[in-house]
């Protein structure tokens, strides 16, 4: 975010499991910026589209309140409620969120907007890709560079890390 772009889209797409939450929630945390907001499915359960569109808004409005914002948007297929069945999305909050991510914060004000897919392809056919100035694909990390990310993060003690490579990977079955 700079002072020509006061408004940057990034849209990180992989896999489940491949590390965008975290790796989005890393940039939030150390950006430090002064508002830093994570927009999860898991609060709008059984919320109404109206319900999801107004605390959309909000939380829009909210971070153009701050100099410099940072919002995630984790799993946003989640948000629109997707399933490839038929195929099903709520219409009603993907206009409101391709409106809110096209609308320019107010002078003076910048604003960083991460969003999170496993799903890239559904995102072109709803045409919500072009909201975001770019897409990073995030792949899948190898045992080797999952031992070597747990190191450098010093997230473990040495001795722990190959338990803890092992239950990441029992995770992801």
């Amino acid at each position: 975010v700079s002072d020509k772009t006061p408004m940057l889209t990034c849209l990180l797409e992989g896999g489940a499991g491949s590390g965008k939450t975290a790796m989005a929630a890393t940039i939030a945390i150390k950006s430090q910026f002064p508002f830093t907001k994570l927009l999860t499915a898991d609060g709008f359960i059984g919320a109404s589209e109206v319900a999801k569109c107004q605390a959309l808004a909000k939380l829009f409005d909210d971070a153009y309140k701050s100099p410099v914002s940072l919002i995630v948007l984790d799993d946003i297929e989640r948000l629109l409620e997707y399933v490839s069945i038929g195929p099903r999305f709520s219409n009603v909050v993907l206009q409101a969120l391709l409106v809110l991510l096209k609308r320019q914060p107010p002078p003076g004000r910048k604003l960083f907007v991460i969003g999170t897919t496993s799903l890239p392809m559904v995102f072109e056919e709803m045409g919500l890709n072009q909201a975001f100035n770019v897409s990073l694909h995030v792949p899948m990390l190898s045992l080797g560079e999952t031992t070597e990310v747990l190191t450098q993060l010093n997230a473990f003690a040495s001795d722990e890390i190959p338990q803890a490579c092992q239950a990441l990977e029992a995770l992801m079955g």
